[in-house]
């Protein structure tokens, strides 16, 4: 009995401070400091995921192991020094990959809009835009120009013609 009553204070408690607690989180939070940056991150997401489709795992991987430990902080972009072991290098992250198309993306949105854009927002962004490339394109003919795939001589028909 005893037992049941401390579950139910702990359950009480606990969603009792979800009313109190207010997340900042938002569409479109750039809208005004940096208008472009969720068109710029999407667009070198979308293009990147036409040629490798393994790429939305590889970013919602990313944005977990970021997130899992202290936050989503981008902590998991930071490499390595000397004098100290970066999470980026902790063994479970060892296999993670994308790193080289956030630092494509940071670039591009630093050339924008200079110090506004978060490394965090960035990977969030990149996990959702890369899955909502893959639902949006999952009835869509393949895009041509990726150098890893074969090109035949015969031109891509669209579903609708197949």
């Amino acid at each position: 009995m005893n037992t049941n009553l401390s579950s139910f204070c702990i359950f009480i408690a606990v969603f009792g401070l979800l009313g109190v607690c207010h997340g900042q989180l938002r569409m479109h939070f750039y809208e005004e400091s940096c208008p472009h940056a969720e068109e710029i991150v999407k667009k070198i997401i979308w293009n990147r995921v036409a040629c490798n489709s393994t790429l939305p795992a590889k970013f919602l991987r990313m944005h977990f192991h970021d997130c899992f430990v202290r936050g989503c902080d981008a902590s998991i972009l930071i490499d390595s020094t000397t004098n100290n072991l970066a999470e980026k290098a902790a063994i479970p992250n060892l296999s993670l990959a994308g790193f080289d198309i956030i630092d494509e993306v940071k670039t591009e949105l630093e050339k924008t809009c200079p110090r506004v854009v978060s490394c965090a927002d960035i990977v969030a962004l990149a996990a959702r835009d890369s899955v909502s490339y893959q639902v949006k394109m999952k009835s869509s003919p393949p895009l041509l120009g990726c150098s890893s795939w074969v090109v035949r001589n015969e031109l891509v028909a669209k579903p609708s013609e197949r």
